[in-house]
């Protein structure tokens, strides 16, 4: 949509003549219809190539497949002009430009989870459970959600709150086998009872009962690492 609103205000492809209102709904309507193609072709991507080492590769992929396909419809959307070279071209290049952006933008949102680690014997213990309230101290940690400014602590021995940002209670974390499966969840690995996967995400159920979400952002990395 950003992308959309910069065409139109700069008059992309001699849109410039055009009202604004309408050339802003030209250009946002392109740009979302270029986000949903754009997923789709991702989604082959990673079906017929589930084992691409490269997020880039993959992107570079989805930017050669997608550019050819964009560029005929923003054509046919822009009144059909007569296809000489010089048009093709402008055509063209304005469309890489937007389909690399857009690639771009939606290959960095598909960030790597952040994990961490089961410490070794000799190590102290993780300095998150420091912050356990007593009640809760002993027993097992299952999972981490964020609420607003406080997190919910998800154990053994129950659920409560603490005042602590997610990010910070990742990194004290450390010395248990766990992973970041949400931006708002982190779930201890030997937790997980069970899982269902669905439209790109997935779910995981603890051994309280508790349902632990799984985004998109964070599918890809759980599951090369067996989670589910």
């Amino acid at each position: 949509m950003v992308a959309g609103v910069f065409l139109a205000l700069v008059g992309a492809l001699g849109t410039s003549d055009t009202p604004l209102v309408p050339r802003l709904a030209y250009w946002i309507g392109l740009s979302v219809l270029g986000a949903v193609l754009g997923t789709t072709v991702a989604q082959a991507v990673g079906g017929l190539w589930p084992g691409l080492a490269s997020t880039w590769w993959r992107a570079l992929i989805i930017v050669v497949v997608l550019t050819p396909l964009f560029t005929v419809l923003v054509w046919l959307a822009g009144g059909r002009s007569p296809l000489t070279p010089r048009v093709a071209a402008t055509y063209f290049g304005v469309t890489l430009l937007m389909t690399s952006g857009m690639t771009a933008l939606m290959t960095l949102a598909t960030r790597r989870a952040i994990e961490t680690h089961a410490a070794p014997p000799e190590a102290p213990p993780p300095r998150f459970l420091e912050r356990l309230p007593p009640r809760l101290r002993g027993g097992e940690i299952y999972a981490v959600e964020a609420e607003d400014h406080y997190l919910r602590l998800h154990t053994s021995k129950g659920q409560d709150l603490i005042l602590l940002r997610l990010s910070d209670a990742v990194a004290e974390l450390e010395g248990i086998e766990g992973a970041q499966t949400h931006r708002s969840w982190w779930v201890a690995k030997a937790a997980v009872q069970d899982a269902k996967r669905g439209d790109g995400r997935a779910t995981l159920t603890l051994k309280n009962g508790v349902e632990a979400p799984v985004s998109r952002a964070y599918a890809r990395t759980l599951r090369e690492a067996g989670w589910y």
